[in-house]
């Protein structure tokens, strides 16, 4: 299994919205970045990806499961960006901030810190789990 990162606005997509989405799980559209695009079309079903608020809060609140891997996103007229499923698996018990990663010198090369921007960005075994143990997983 492979391990990604995901980021919503949370007044666009919240952790709440997609939680309501249900088992069948939520297209991930509107990535219009090219390297996002590429780890999209690396991710397979049953990758778990942390679930992460930008801009309003900044932490990892969740987990998602990756339920349908990528297809041609509804959203983009062009048709050059493609979307995955993902559905809800489970709320972090202690959502983990952005400061707190940057706090941590085990997340230094992480793209989180060295890729702010980048939309979905892959995450090491290791730092899954090291983000899994600070949120009480």
């Amino acid at each position: 299994m492979n391990y990604w990162l995901v980021k919503s606005e949370p007044d666009a997509w919240s952790w709440q919205q997609q939680v309501a989405a249900g088992a069948k799980g939520e297209a991930w559209t509107g990535v219009r970045n090219h390297a996002a695009k590429l780890n999209l079309m690396r991710m397979k079903k049953g990758d778990q990806a942390f679930y992460y608020h930008s801009n309003e809060g900044k932490e990892i609140v969740g987990i998602v499961e990756v339920v349908r891997e990528h297809y041609p996103d509804p959203t983009d007229k062009t048709g050059k960006f493609v979307c995955v499923d993902v559905r809800a698996l489970k709320a972090l018990p202690k959502p983990v901030t952005l400061a707190t990663l940057k706090a941590d010198p085990r997340f230094a090369e992480m793209a989180l810190i060295k890729l702010s921007r980048l939309s979905v960005q892959p995450v090491t075994a290791a730092e899954w789990k090291a983000i899994c143990k600070m949120a009480g997983l």
